[in-house]
């Protein structure tokens, strides 16, 4: 793989549909966004906060000032009036003071419960009934956008917690249903031919039940490893980032795949520039591998080209087949999972790679993006950071 062949241009493709899945720099786009209307939220929360602050402070000076004011006035009155009388002066002002405390006390009472006991409830009872379950609650928030406070940004964060926690538990439960079905196919099949083999005391039908038995259980081990590859994904744990050579990783996967390409009498077509990225490499090397499988798969005839190209500080990657091509509904769902749009080869795969594939370019903070048209052939485009 050492020596470049340059693909020829290609004529002018018909009409195509093009299907487009962004990875994180997407999501980090769309969290800057919201980050950035936040922002602008917050500081105008925080100047209002301020003023707030400054007008709370203010009035209690005045009101301490009024009631010292307030005694001042009334030890004059009572003197002016009970003359030498000292314990009946001392008695009154004791009141009087009693009087005005309680007051503030009682005023500091009812401002207390409503701006902060009353929101706080709000988000206790929020946070108690998220904690047993519920993630259909959602708060109302009391103030208009730009004139949030403290806890109408606690309850924005919860809302969005919540939000997240039901897509979470409902992509979970999906998850579990795709899985518990995809298990119960090759386990009815491995069954079915256990019990057949028992029976069977033709030696060559016996034979052939082994190989069914054999390639179903591999069948089974791969989407295990797959479920347990996707598993640890969505908990976005990738491997170490290391600096390495991309052309070099990618050659090493075309090899693998060179035997199955010369047996379908396909081309193989490379164009791979001299690229040096940091990245995960194990967790690259599964979406070559998905790439390339699906190319060879679905091509019987034709070929298979693979190109690197370095635009900037992104390392390109286009892998193009003949093939089939996909349909225009069939592009809708191809990074689902357990989706599979061409049924024919369903026993060739289980629906996870291209998941696999979107779900890893993601987390390395990539994009991947299919462009197909049926019946002439299908080309995907991962664009990757940390070209060195």
């Amino acid at each position: 793989m050492s020596a470049r062949h340059r693909k020829s241009e290609r004529g002018k493709r018909g009409k195509s549909v093009e299907y487009s899945v962004r990875g994180q720099s997407k999501e980090r786009g769309n969290r800057g966004r919201s980050a950035g209307r936040t922002g602008r939220g917050g500081a105008q929360t925080g100047k209002r906060r301020a003023l707030l602050y400054g007008v709370a402070y203010a009035v209690r000076f005045f009101v301490v000032a009024a009631i010292i004011t307030v005694a001042v006035f009334v030890q004059e009155a009572a003197a002016a009036a009970f003359g030498g009388d000292r314990g009946a002066i001392a008695l009154i002002m004791l009141v009087c003071i009693v009087f005005l405390a309680l007051a503030l006390t009682v005023s500091e009472l009812l401002v207390r419960r409503y701006t902060v006991e009353r929101p706080v409830s709000r988000i206790a009872d929020m946070v108690r009934r998220i904690a047993a379950g519920d993630f259909s609650v959602r708060a109302d928030i009391a103030h208009p956008y730009g004139r949030y406070d403290a806890y109408d940004c606690i309850l924005l964060d919860l809302n969005r917690a919540a939000e997240q926690l039901t897509a979470a538990q409902q992509a979970g439960d999906a998850f579990v249903s795709n899985v518990s079905h995809e298990l119960k196919t090759p386990l009815a099949v491995i069954l079915s031919y256990a019990q057949a083999l028992e029976r069977e005391q033709d030696a060559a039908a016996r034979a052939e039940y082994l190989r069914v038995l054999k390639t179903t259980a591999e069948k089974l081990a791969e989407l295990v490893r797959n479920v347990l590859r996707l598993n640890r994904l969505e908990h976005r744990k990738t491997g170490e980032l290391t600096d390495f050579s991309l052309n070099e990783q990618l050659a090493e996967c075309i090899v693998a795949f060179e035997e199955r390409i010369d047996d379908k009498g396909l081309s193989l077509v490379c164009d791979l520039d001299d690229v040096r990225v940091h990245s995960d490499m194990g967790c690259l090397e599964l979406v070559w591998n998905n790439l390339l499988s699906n190319a060879v798969k679905f091509t019987d005839e034709g070929g298979v080209s693979v190109m690197l190209k370095k635009e900037g500080d992104h390392a390109v990657v286009t892998v193009s087949d003949t093939g089939c091509g996909i349909s225009a509904e069939t592009g809708r769902h191809i990074f689902e999972e357990f989706y599979q749009g061409d049924t024919s080869h369903a026993a060739e795969g289980n629906g996870l790679g291209l998941a696999l594939v979107k779900k890893v370019i993601s987390l390395l903070g990539g994009s991947v993006e299919a462009e197909s048209e049926e019946g002439k052939g299908s080309t995907f485009r991962v664009v990757l950071p940390g070209a060195l």
